[in-house]
């Protein structure tokens, strides 16, 4: 029982995190439909969307975060502590109870993004909306596609995606 909460919690989590980002980004891509482009705004919003729709949303989300996601909250559902329970969603992303590199990684881009966030703010329109347009897709299929790799890892059969936790770890 305290594994399926967890696990579930560690899903409900990250979707209230990245929805709540979805949520405050929306209204500056929103304030582009009010804005007169130039050629080289349309051509920068094509960049931005194509650009992070492919490196965040299919690259990093789908290929790799995702399906890490999905493993360690199934690995959650079947190896729970109260510690890991309490604090699934952080357990899901790889912050802790994770292999030194996933350790590593986890830290390092989320001190990236948060970077890349207080950089972005500093932009004017259309700029920031140009921006953030192209993270609300890449976050969007982030979000969608930790669903549905959470389907698979809870309903579907043979899913084998490893959670890199430091009794699980990929052979070298």
């Amino acid at each position: 029982m305290m594994g399926s909460i967890g696990a579930s919690w560690g899903i409900v989590g990250l979707s209230l995190l990245f929805g709540s980002a979805l949520f405050r980004l929306y209204p500056y891509a929103q304030d582009l439909c009010g804005t007169t482009f130039m050629w080289y705004h349309w051509l920068s919003l094509a960049i931005s969307l194509l650009f992070m729709g492919y490196a965040e949303g299919y690259k990093g989300f789908h290929l790799k975060f995702s399906p890490r996601v999905a493993a360690r909250a199934l690995y959650l559902k079947q190896n729970p502590t109260l510690i890991r329970v309490l604090f699934a969603p952080v357990f899901c992303m790889g912050f802790f109870h994770a292999t030194r590199k996933r350790k590593i990684v986890s830290y390092c881009l989320t001190l990236m993004i948060i970077g890349l966030v207080v950089l972005v703010r500093q932009l004017a329109q259309p700029w920031r909306g140009i921006v953030d347009a192209g993270v609300l897709l890449g976050l969007g299929w982030g979000l969608v596609s930790i669903w549905i790799f959470a389907i698979q890892a809870f309903f579907g059969k043979g899913f084998t995606v490893l959670p890199e936790t430091p009794d699980k770890q990929p052979s070298e």
